[in-house]
């Protein structure tokens, strides 16, 4: 932990103000609480997990076990969060120069991927069970899912106080597992109402399809934000038009090309660019405005900058 600290430092060495957005501030406080609420909530999750599986082979409702099956899918998901900030905390090496980080996007890619094999599992089953519902113990199902629903509370609670849930990526795909998770220990409790009051059956593979469903939704937008973090697009709190603007506005500055801006991991960006520049202006005087402009601006450490002058020639590039 304090290894990784000391390789920000470095890293960071010429821009180190404790702001906001300082990378070096802002991972050391949060990692440590990321950690703290995942594991509080992956013990949580684990526990009610084996209590939802028995329980619902016992009563027989596959509504609870459509919940054990999504618990299952958060308990690997907090796991793997888990395993994400211990490898993004290892220092990197010569030859993974961005260290580790990268790991957190794989983690909640392969989440998101397994949400959609659950889901299609209890999907799988309901469409059996619609058309021939057995008998559920109503009763014992829902004193369950209430256990479970309790359960979900208290995890979503610990991951939002001790984590950075909003721009973390890894750990929402984790936190958005727990909700639905409590959506459908919900569904579940609901579906036992009703098979106790009216005796309808059906209820419970209907339920377990909404589940599925909110599963399905979840799953999809962190596949779908992990996804474009993989194929290097720009982070979405950035502009690359604007960016480019904000760099030939810098006086001297002729034109902006070849930029590229990606994340590297959440609250990680990245960004190159080239900057034609008259013959005769002060390089190091617009090179210090580039910089600063980024960070002042875009909230942007991570900058190579290339000036060139009409003397400088380089090929076309491609992207």
């Amino acid at each position: 932990m304090h290894h990784h600290h000391g390789h920000n430092h470095d890293h960071h060495g010429h821009s180190h103000s404790h702001g906001h957005n300082d990378h070096d501030h802002h991972h050391g406080h949060t990692r440590e609480g990321n950690k703290k609420g995942l594991l509080i909530a992956l013990i949580i999750t684990a526990g009610i997990m084996l209590l939802e599986f028995f329980g619902g082979l016992i009563t027989n409702s596959l509504a609870l076990l459509s919940d054990s099956g999504h618990m299952l899918s958060d308990a690997s998901a907090l796991l793997l969060s888990l395993i994400a900030i211990a490898f993004a905390a290892k220092a990197a090496s010569p030859r993974k120069t961005y260290g580790y980080y990268r790991f957190e996007i794989l983690a909640a890619l392969f989440n998101g991927a397994t949400l959609f094999v659950i889901a299609g599992f209890i999907i799988w089953e309901a469409y059996g069970r619609l058309f021939a519902p057995p008998t559920v113990a109503s009763g014992s199902m829902m004193l369950i899912a209430s256990i479970g629903l309790a359960a979900n509370v208290v995890s979503a609670w610990s991951l939002m106080r001790k984590g950075d849930v909003k721009n973390n990526i890894n750990l929402r795909s984790a936190y958005l597992h727990i909700i639905g998770d409590a959506l459908g220990s919900l569904g579940a409790i609901l579906a036992g109402l009703v098979m106790l009051i009216f005796g309808w059956y059906i209820a419970d593979p209907i339920i377990s399809v909404i589940v599925a469903l909110l599963i399905l939704r979840g799953a999809w937008g962190v596949i779908k934000h992990t996804f474009h973090i993989l194929m290097e697009g720009a982070p979405p709190a950035v502009n690359p038009e604007e960016v480019k603007r904000v760099l030939e506005n810098i006086a001297g500055v002729k034109n902006v090309h070849d930029l590229h801006i990606w994340t590297i991991t959440s609250g990680l960006d990245s960004l190159t660019c080239h900057l034609l520049v008259e013959d005769e202006s002060d390089q190091g005087v617009i090179l210090q405005e580039a910089i600063h402009q980024l960070k002042k601006l875009f909230h942007m450490d991570h900058v190579t900058i290339q000036i060139e002058t009409s003397r400088i020639q380089h090929s076309e590039l491609r992207v």
